[in-house]
């Protein structure tokens, strides 16, 4: 199986960010436990605060920006690989002046019932 990034159809991810999911054992005749997704965050933008009952993991292909997991912030770039644990609360934004591209890895496979977008009031 081979499959052409530019020819997949993109679509707005739960959290905001620009997303073509890439391979998936849930929709491909795929041996994987894994779900590949391809992301992007546009210049200034930051995906919403969100969690995964799955281990997720962030490949930095372009661009610059600040991901927060639980609370602890950190920079990354192109080449940067970023693990999240299960259940940790995360959301990344793009500091740069191009997009912020990168892959997610998500095991097991990424499920919609197994995100949750988290709502901040910001009217008390």
């Amino acid at each position: 199986m081979i499959k052409d990034i530019s020819s997949l159809p993109s679509i707005v991810a739960g959290d905001g960010c620009i997303l073509k999911e890439v391979l998936s054992p849930l929709r491909d005749d795929v041996s994987l436990r894994y779900s590949l997704a391809h992301a992007e965050v546009k210049p200034g933008e930051k995906t919403a605060l969100h969690t995964l009952k799955s281990s997720e993991v962030y490949y930095i292909i372009a661009g610059e920006g600040v991901v927060s997991i639980d609370g602890a912030n950190s920079s990354v770039r192109g080449g940067s690989v970023v693990y999240i644990k299960p259940g940790a609360s995360q959301c990344i934004e793009n500091t740069g002046t191009s997009d912020l591209v990168f892959l997610c890895i998500v095991d097991p496979a990424w499920k919609k019932e197994d995100e949750v977008i988290e709502i901040i009031d910001k009217h008390p």
